[in-house]
Protein backbone atom coordinates (compact mmCIF):
# COMPACT_ATOMS: atom_id res chain seq x y z
CA UNK A 1 0.00 0.00 0.00
CA UNK A 2 1.40 3.27 -0.76
CA UNK A 3 0.38 6.43 1.18
CA UNK A 4 1.56 8.47 -1.45
CA UNK A 5 -0.31 6.72 -4.20
CA UNK A 6 -3.13 7.65 -1.75
CA UNK A 7 -2.91 10.92 -1.52
CA UNK A 8 -3.29 11.61 -5.19
CA UNK A 9 -6.44 9.03 -5.49
CA UNK A 10 -7.71 11.34 -2.99
CA UNK A 11 -7.09 14.62 -4.71
CA UNK A 12 -8.66 12.65 -7.43
CA UNK A 13 -11.79 11.43 -5.97
CA UNK A 14 -12.58 12.68 -2.83
CA UNK A 15 -11.58 16.28 -2.55
CA UNK A 16 -14.01 17.79 -3.93
CA UNK A 17 -16.57 16.47 -1.36
CA UNK A 18 -14.04 15.53 1.76
CA UNK A 19 -11.66 17.47 3.88
CA UNK A 20 -8.40 15.61 5.87
CA UNK A 21 -7.29 17.91 8.19
CA UNK A 22 -7.88 18.10 11.54
CA UNK A 23 -10.71 21.06 12.34
CA UNK A 24 -11.60 21.01 8.78
CA UNK A 25 -14.54 22.38 7.14
CA UNK A 26 -17.62 19.95 5.88
CA UNK A 27 -18.11 20.36 2.54
CA UNK A 28 -20.58 17.72 0.76
CA UNK A 29 -19.27 15.17 2.57
CA UNK A 30 -18.05 15.21 6.51
CA UNK A 31 -14.88 16.09 7.16
CA UNK A 32 -12.62 12.80 7.86
CA UNK A 33 -10.34 13.83 10.71
CA UNK A 34 -10.82 11.34 13.15
CA UNK A 35 -13.16 8.57 11.65
CA UNK A 36 -10.75 5.45 11.80
CA UNK A 37 -12.26 3.48 14.94
CA UNK A 38 -15.56 5.94 15.11
CA UNK A 39 -18.65 4.84 14.23
CA UNK A 40 -20.26 5.57 10.84
CA UNK A 41 -22.63 9.56 11.42
CA UNK A 42 -20.99 10.54 14.52
CA UNK A 43 -18.93 14.04 12.83
CA UNK A 44 -19.90 16.82 15.08
CA UNK A 45 -21.98 19.32 12.72
CA UNK A 46 -22.51 17.17 9.84
CA UNK A 47 -26.17 16.17 8.52
CA UNK A 48 -25.35 12.59 7.91
CA UNK A 49 -28.48 10.66 6.10
CA UNK A 50 -30.78 8.62 8.79
CA UNK A 51 -29.20 5.33 6.91
CA UNK A 52 -25.57 6.39 7.14
CA UNK A 53 -26.46 6.80 11.03
CA UNK A 54 -28.13 3.86 11.68
CA UNK A 55 -25.63 1.42 9.96
CA UNK A 56 -24.24 1.31 12.94
CA UNK A 57 -20.57 0.54 10.82
CA UNK A 58 -17.10 1.15 12.63
CA UNK A 59 -14.88 2.53 10.15
CA UNK A 60 -11.79 0.46 9.86
CA UNK A 61 -9.81 -0.61 7.19
CA UNK A 62 -11.76 -3.98 6.19
CA UNK A 63 -15.44 -1.85 6.52
CA UNK A 64 -13.73 1.03 4.58
CA UNK A 65 -12.31 -1.50 1.77
CA UNK A 66 -16.06 -2.91 1.16
CA UNK A 67 -17.97 0.86 1.39
CA UNK A 68 -15.62 2.36 -1.24
CA UNK A 69 -16.17 0.01 -3.37
CA UNK A 70 -19.62 0.57 -3.95
CA UNK A 71 -21.16 3.22 -1.24
CA UNK A 72 -24.74 2.94 -2.43
CA UNK A 73 -24.66 -0.48 -1.99
CA UNK A 74 -22.84 -1.02 1.43
CA UNK A 75 -25.36 1.68 3.26
CA UNK A 76 -28.40 1.46 1.51
CA UNK A 77 -30.17 5.20 1.20
CA UNK A 78 -26.71 6.55 2.03
CA UNK A 79 -26.49 10.52 0.50
CA UNK A 80 -23.16 9.97 -0.56
CA UNK A 81 -23.02 10.54 -4.33
CA UNK A 82 -19.90 8.28 -5.45
CA UNK A 83 -19.72 5.65 -7.70
CA UNK A 84 -17.07 4.19 -5.82
CA UNK A 85 -13.72 2.83 -6.59
CA UNK A 86 -13.44 -0.54 -8.35
CA UNK A 87 -9.48 -0.93 -8.36
CA UNK A 88 -8.59 -3.09 -4.83
CA UNK A 89 -5.18 -1.18 -4.93
CA UNK A 90 -6.17 2.12 -5.60
CA UNK A 91 -8.62 1.21 -2.39
CA UNK A 92 -5.77 0.26 -0.54
CA UNK A 93 -3.78 3.22 -1.37
CA UNK A 94 -6.78 5.28 -0.41
CA UNK A 95 -7.22 3.67 2.90
CA UNK A 96 -3.59 3.82 3.56
CA UNK A 97 -3.35 7.41 3.12
CA UNK A 98 -6.87 8.10 5.08
CA UNK A 99 -5.40 5.87 7.98
CA UNK A 100 -2.14 8.29 8.36
CA UNK A 101 -4.19 11.82 7.43
CA UNK A 102 -7.27 11.15 9.78
CA UNK A 103 -5.45 9.59 12.87
CA UNK A 104 -6.97 11.47 15.77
Amino acid sequence: MSEKKGAKVFKQKCSQCHTVEEGGAHKQGPNLYGFFGRQSGLADGYSYSTANKKSGIMWGEDTLFDYLENPKKYIKGTKMVFAGIKKDKERKDLIAYLKKTCAA
